[in-house]
């Protein structure tokens, strides 16, 4: 089992930091709130600019979470149909090529879900079987991996592709002040990727890939579920959308379970930490990603990749870890035959180990 190329998209709308911040003080200046701490929390979060799935000026518009999510169903088909195109097209291989098609979201519901309006626009195989996932959240990239790899474990001559999309700025609650929505408002972001997982019976041509060299293999995976910790991380629903759960608690959960899950993980496949020779992490924000660097005792510079992504276009929950994945695989690859880690944590709340081979 390989994964044997990425690609991604973004919407054509990018904003730096400094411009976000200036509209949500516009838009929150009618109410009663410190605009220091506003400021404040934009600065810690360390995220430079994002891309959105709307000109900045038409979110005043969304007045409805039904226009948050006709706008969501739009923007989706576009900048799904975008990654999985690139990545294809890496792969060597033609949509009508995919036999199993993932989608994974968390910002936006469409039935037919956007797996299905995908078929005609791409022109897939009329018989694909089609997977969406909603809910998994920010670990959805590296669990969406894991679930292609048992796809074509079982199917060893057929293909599978994972997409993500999150369109993370059509979810945003400009009613709530709380501390969670404030902190949301400054880290999150909107863009899509897909990856291409391939059986072992059915390796692409992989013309672009850098040297000629293959996608790294899937070893193995893990899923780890931690009891009684729904409210670490989530949504609450209601009539006005999506308001984020977000418990300060992440990073304390991080450094309490992540060291022994990966320890336990790798041990089971005869391997420790000294034999990674490269982390793909999920973005969560800074705290996370330094809990992650002090649970796992990286080295200096383990996680620079997933750092950069951050700050360039800040978290884009599912879709995060897979491009760092994507700038792994194109810029920065380890030497042949060298272990690999790919993992993220989301609501549930859970991790996700996906070990590599380059």
């Amino acid at each position: 089992m390989r994964i044997a190329a990425v690609g991604k998209a973004f919407p054509p709308h990018y904003y730096d930091q400094d411009a976000l911040l200036a509209e949500l003080k516009r838009h929150w200046s009618r109410r009663h709130f410190n605009p220091e701490r506003l400021e404040q929390i934009h600065k810690n979060v360390l995220v430079g600019g994002r891309h959105l799935a709307l000109p900045l000026e038409e979110y005043d518009g969304l007045e409805t979470w039904g226009r948050a999510n006709d706008a969501w169903i739009r923007v989706a088909q576009e900048v799904g149909a975008e990654a999985m195109t690139e990545a294809l097209g890496r792969a060597g291989l033609a949509p009508a090529d995919v036999d199993c098609l993932i989608a994974v979201t968390v910002t936006g519901i469409a039935t037919p879900s956007l797996d299905a309006r995908l078929v005609n626009r791409l022109g897939l195989n009329p018989r694909v079987k089609r997977l969406p996932v909603f809910g998994l959240g920010c670990v959805a990239g590296a669990a969406g991996i894991a679930r292609a790899a048992d796809y074509v474990r079982a199917f060893p001559g057929e293909v599978a592709v994972l997409l993500s999309v999150e369109l993370c700025s059509l979810t945003i609650q400009l009613q709530d002040l709380s501390i969670p929505n404030l902190i949301a408002s400054g880290l999150f972001g909107d863009g899509a990727a897909a990856v291409v997982v391939v059986g072992e019976e059915r390796e692409p041509s992989g013309a672009e890939e850098p040297a000629g060299r293959p996608g790294p293999r899937v070893v193995a995976t893990r899923s780890v579920f931690y009891p009684d910790s729904e409210r670490v991380m989530g949504w609450d629903i209601s009539e006005q959308g999506f308001q984020i759960v977000l418990s300060a608690e992440v990073p304390e959960v991080t450094r309490k379970f992540l060291r022994r899950d990966v320890d336990e993980f790798l041990a089971d496949q005869g391997l420790n930490r000294a034999d990674i020779a490269s982390w793909v992490c999920h973005p969560g924000g800074p705290k996370v990603l330094e809990a992650m660097q002090e649970a796992l005792e990286l080295p200096e510079g383990a996680l620079d990749v997933t750092w950069r992504s951050l700050k360039e276009v800040g978290n884009l929950s599912s879709t995060s870890v897979l491009l760092v994945l994507e700038e792994t695989m194109a810029h920065h690859r380890p030497d042949p035959g060298a272990y690999g880690m790919l993992l993220a944590m989301g609501p549930g709340f859970c991790s996700e180990l996906v070990l590599l081979e380059w």
